[in-house]
């Protein structure tokens, strides 16, 4: 029987994973897609060969075994509730919206009372299964620096609420410092990263967004410290051609979690 996936979210990353989909880069159908942005959602679905129909969210959750959120944070808790309790597993991207502690509790709960799965991919950054693996033992340090161009940073709530002119930037800038929580409520569509180091650390994530008008990339440089050693990574990322806020290792790590999902062989940890 064929793998059906529904899809939330008809964006940069939503585009992506369905036009690996279509191409046969994962061995499953795109049964059914979402977007409360119905022109965006009709965009999408006449680029693909197999084209396959726009429901709304409970529509579309009884045609699919698997949803996948790529929306936004505001939709997380929203598609959840509607695949969770139908006993549909969930690939959620929008990971930021996970840091709220009611929200991640509330997916557990549905999740375990309904017996089913929720697959966070590893986004733009690497080094997660070396970070769970070191979570075994003891963990004394891990911390985020993300550079971007400023171009990425447009429109944050931070930005705007600071009154930064992003701009006038002639140089790299640290514009934020901070946990990885407040990072996320200030920049929900920057550093979903820092929310999926901190799940997968289950501790604090201290951040630094660095806004260089210089660098072309999204930068992600982590560190972790323990009584395992060290752990340094440094991924610079090609933008979405479609969001300058979103790496394009994003939407890959999607797919690769979709090929892992309907792979009888799991590789990693």
């Amino acid at each position: 029987m064929v793998f059906r996936i529904g899809l939330v979210g008809c964006g940069a990353i939503g585009m992506e994973i369905a036009r690996a989909l279509d191409c046969g880069q994962v061995p499953a159908r795109l049964a059914a897609v979402s977007d409360r942005n119905q022109e965006r959602a009709r965009t999408l679905i006449a680029g693909l060969q197999d084209r396959p129909p726009m429901l709304a969210l409970d529509e579309l959750v009884e045609h699919s075994d698997l949803v996948v959120e790529a929306a936004s944070q505001g939709a997380v808790l929203e598609v959840a509730r509607a695949a969770l309790s139908r006993g549909r597993d969930l690939m959620i991207m929008s990971v930021g919206a996970l840091m709220d502690p009611d929200l991640l509790q509330t997916v557990q709960d549905l999740a375990e009372e309904h017996g089913c799965k929720v697959y966070l991919p590893s986004g733009a950054i690497s080094g997660l299964d070396g970070l769970k693996s070191a979570g075994v033992g003891e963990i004394r340090k891990v911390s985020l620096t993300t550079t971007k161009n400023p171009a990425g940073l447009e429109g944050a709530p931070y930005i705007l609420e600071k009154g930064i002119d992003l701009q006038s930037l002639k140089e790299p800038t640290l514009i934020f410092e901070g946990p990885a929580r407040e990072a996320v409520r200030a920049f929900p569509a920057n550093v979903n990263v820092a929310a999926t180091l901190s799940l997968a650390y289950g501790g604090q994530v201290e951040v630094r967004i660095v806004a260089d008008p210089r660098i072309k990339v999204n930068r992600h440089e982590i560190l972790v410290e323990g009584d395992f050693g060290c752990i340094s990574t440094r991924v610079e990322n090609v933008p979405s051609p479609r969001n300058p806020r979103t790496s394009f290792l994003a939407a890959l790590s999607a797919i690769a979690t979709l090929q892992s999902i309907v792979s009888p062989i799991k590789i990693g940890t």
